[in-house]
């Protein structure tokens, strides 16, 4: 149970949906009630496709380009760390390119947005599929497989009820308290983002020793 929570605490403060909740209001607010749910079922099933493929595949891509496990948690833990900055300065969807004007007019001329821009990268973007592949280098077994599979099921149905449940979110917590609890999560997920990097950087050193 102790690795489960520790997977789903890391994979759930790194994809933050609480901070895709106002925009998911914002692209929703025409639709029905029915056609928001609808639209929270298809982003949580996209995350979790999205997450599944890269907890298996992640490891031929870094094999594919020769890219050591290592290198992948600096890089993750760098992008981890700037997407942690980015929620505690109220930055994230700047972080995430979501005020760019074409992006912006991309997004308005969408009819299907469940995929992109919510699934990815608004949700799974590079910090959580780096985490995984990371957690995949490092299984040790069809339990443990088993357990990181459960912590990603577990956030997608999570995701689906908070994105569900969206507009009574923003009316009950207000911008401002979405935006002081995604400060407090973003302060969490710089210093996951900063452990990877320090993992990585002593295993550098004591294979240069």
């Amino acid at each position: 149970m102790e690795l489960f929570f520790v997977v789903f605490a890391a994979l759930f403060s790194i994809m933050n949906p609480l901070s895709t909740v106002p925009i998911f209001v914002s692209l929703t607010h025409e639709h029905t009630k029915a056609e928001r749910s609808s639209i929270a079922m298809k982003t949580a099933f996209n995350v979790w496709i999205i997450l599944f493929i890269s907890y298996f595949v992640g490891k031929y891509i870094l094999l594919f380009f020769g890219i050591s496990v290592d290198s992948l948690k600096i890089a993750g833990g760098l992008i981890i760390a700037s997407s942690g900055f980015a929620l505690l300065t109220g930055k994230f969807s700047e972080h995430k390119g979501m005020k760019r004007d074409k992006v912006k007019k991309d997004i308005a001329s969408r009819e299907d947005i469940a995929l992109t821009p919510l699934a990815i990268p608004m949700i799974a973007g590079p910090g959580s599929i780096s985490l995984l592949i990371s957690y995949n280098q490092e299984s040790s077994g069809w339990m443990y497989t088993l357990i990181v599979l459960g912590a990603i099921l577990t956030c997608c149905i999570l995701i689906f009820f908070m994105l569900r449940g969206s507009h009574l979110i923003v009316k009950v917590l207000g911008a401002s308290g979405i935006n002081a609890l995604s400060r407090i999560v973003g302060f969490i997920v710089i210093a996951i983002g900063i452990e990877f990097i320090i993992s990585a950087g002593l295993n550098v050193i004591n294979m240069l020793e």
